[in-house]
């Protein structure tokens, strides 16, 4: 005999079992008590969280009529009636649920609309319910839209769908709208355990925290890894054993990561990557489980209280936020999201988590003065560029530290022990050499191609430079901002940029185009002129495409 999975076992049968979900429950509940019902609900949240579940609810509610056949609607279906029993079953005749992934043209809505005009075989209400509304036509949608606002008075429609933002608002307009929340851990874990008690399957708490946590808010999703964790076990459902099936990380080599950091030792963490390897666990998975951890830590340092004694790591915790200062626990933080995404570009998945470790160990925050602190081999940065430069994210200089008063203008610090100097001459300053050599990017260094120096102003160390700027669009507050911190840098000096709109004729893209464009004529030029070309053009007719011509570069 083949068992029946526990998301279909255990699936509530009316409100008062329903886990989550209190205020659609209340809303619900209030609307049959008074008999104040609409027409149409629409039903919105990710997968597994109770929309069907709802749905079927409700239905029961409209059309029960008690274990004596003479009940009205009521809030507290009784399970015992035709329709209870047979909407369970799934074979009551006048609630339809319709897929729109599978039934999305206009055909198919004409069809249920057509039927809808008649009235129900045995029931109060015929119910339509529509699951993944959102992956309807847009002919299908226009088609329901009359039948949706004035449906027939025996016709109630239930929407569902995982993607809101694409359903037409004129639909949306016609519906009461409720928003299901994701389950919380603590929810999932206390429905988790009144399942397996009820299935006499013994069970560790700590088992039960790993698979609400890998459900991420969907009951349904916990109740199958259940039944997975049940298969894999064939006995207790341990933590050990959810683990290994779920390929998660035991926290002691979180901590021990976190000891071997505080203490400076790379072959520690190597060793570690290596047992995780060996054990085929999942190196992405331990990056979030780190990130989480740091998370918990950072909470430790800045707000003790938050700390709840029911953690299973909540000792470790306090116990870490007190051996690192919160700034390199952000830094972490950091490291390891941003990491994270990297595995895939990684030789391994293995390599790629060892780097992030080693990276941990190779930066440490600035003290907020603007001299780095020395962390090993490497050089750190202060604030959050060392965040950014640590994860692989920027190679521009550094800036100074979050907790630095110097305003966002301030010339950008370089974390080098030996900071080259630009020397120049007053009286001709090189500007397009500057412009070029200037470490930016993407619009800032289009805006510095676009510029011409008009006024050079040099007093007691400040200058202040006057540029035409060809495309004025460019000049941002912030584009411009980030231009004279560079030049800052670059000049060793303050620089304060000045910007003018105008057609700035010896800019760099200027000049650029003047030469492709001498170039370009040249090429023209010596086309029309090449005697075999002219020779072509006589004997055949031929002609030259416009724009076909390129120059040699």
């Amino acid at each position: 005999m083949t068992a029946l999975a526990l998301a279909r076992k255990w699936r509530p049968r009316d409100f008062s079992t329903l886990v989550g979900q209190e205020h659609v429950v209340k809303a619900l509940t209030h609307a049959l008590d008074q008999q104040r019902l609409h027409h149409a609900w629409l039903f919105t949240g990710t997968r597994g969280v109770g929309k069907t579940t709802i749905s079927r609810i409700l239905a029961k509610a409209l059309n029960c009529t008690g274990a004596d056949g003479q009940g009205q609607m009521t809030s507290q279906p009784c399970g015992q009636c035709p329709a209870c029993t047979e909407i369970d079953a799934g074979r009551y005749v006048d609630y339809i649920e319709m897929d729109a992934a599978s039934n999305r043209g206009v055909d198919d809505m004409a069809q249920l609309l057509e039927k809808a005009m008649y009235a129900p075989s045995s029931a109060r209400f015929k119910v339509y319910m529509i699951d993944e509304v959102h992956m309807l036509t847009g002919h299908a949608f226009n088609a329901m839209l009359k039948t949706l606002e004035e449906p027939p008075p025996h016709v109630k429609f239930i929407l569902a769908t995982t993607d809101p933002q694409k359903i037409p608002v004129t639909v949306l307009s016609r519906c009461l709208q409720f928003n299901l929340k994701q389950m919380p851990i603590p929810a999932i874990v206390e429905h988790l355990q009144k399942v397996l008690e009820a299935e006499s399957v013994p069970f560790e708490i700590g088992a039960l925290r790993i698979l609400a946590k890998a459900a991420q808010g969907s009951m349904r999703d916990a109740l199958s890894l259940t039944d997975q964790a049940i298969a894999y076990a064939a006995g207790p459902v341990s933590e050990t054993a959810i683990r290994a099936m779920l390929g998660t990380l035991d926290e002691t080599y979180l901590i021990r990561v976190l000891d071997a950091l505080q203490s400076r030792d790379g072959e520690t963490l190597v060793k570690i990557s290596d047992e995780m390897a060996e054990r085929s666990l999942s190196f992405s998975l331990a990056l979030q489980d780190l990130a989480a951890l740091l998370q918990k830590i950072a909470l430790a340092q800045t707000v003790p209280s938050a700390v709840l004694d029911d953690w299973p790591e909540a000792n470790e915790v306090r116990r870490l936020a007190a051996l690192f200062g919160k700034e390199e626990i952000q830094l972490y933080y950091q490291i390891a999201i941003t990491s994270r995404p990297d595995l895939s570009l990684a030789p391994d998945e293995q390599a790629g988590f060892t780097m992030t470790l080693l990276r941990m160990l190779a930066f440490k925050p600035g003290d907020g003065s603007g001299s780095p602190k020395s962390a090993g081999p490497a050089r750190a940065m202060s604030g959050p560029a060392a965040a950014k430069a640590a994860a692989g994210l920027s190679s521009t200089p550094a800036t100074p530290a979050t907790t630095s008063t110097k305003p966002a203008s301030a010339p950008i610090k370089v974390a080098s022990a030996t900071p080259s100097v630009v020397t120049y001459d007053q009286e001709d300053p090189d500007w397009q050499t500057w412009m070029k050599a200037l470490p930016v990017r993407g619009l800032v260094q289009q805006l510095a191609f676009q510029t011409e120096l008009q006024k050079w102003d040099e007093q007691g160390g400040s200058i202040k430079a006057t540029v035409i700027v060809g495309m004025p669009q460019l000049a941002s507050s912030e584009s411009v901002s980030r231009l004279q911190d560079a030049l800052s840098t670059y000049l060793g000096k303050q620089v304060k940029i000045l910007i003018e709109t105008g057609k700035a004729t010896q800019s760099i893209a200027a000049v650029e185009a003047k030469i492709k464009q001498e170039k370009q004529e040249g090429a023209e030029e010596s086309v029309a002129n090449d005697d075999f070309v002219k020779s072509i053009q006589a004997e055949f007719g031929a002609t030259v495409v416009p724009g076909s011509i390129r120059p040699i570069q």
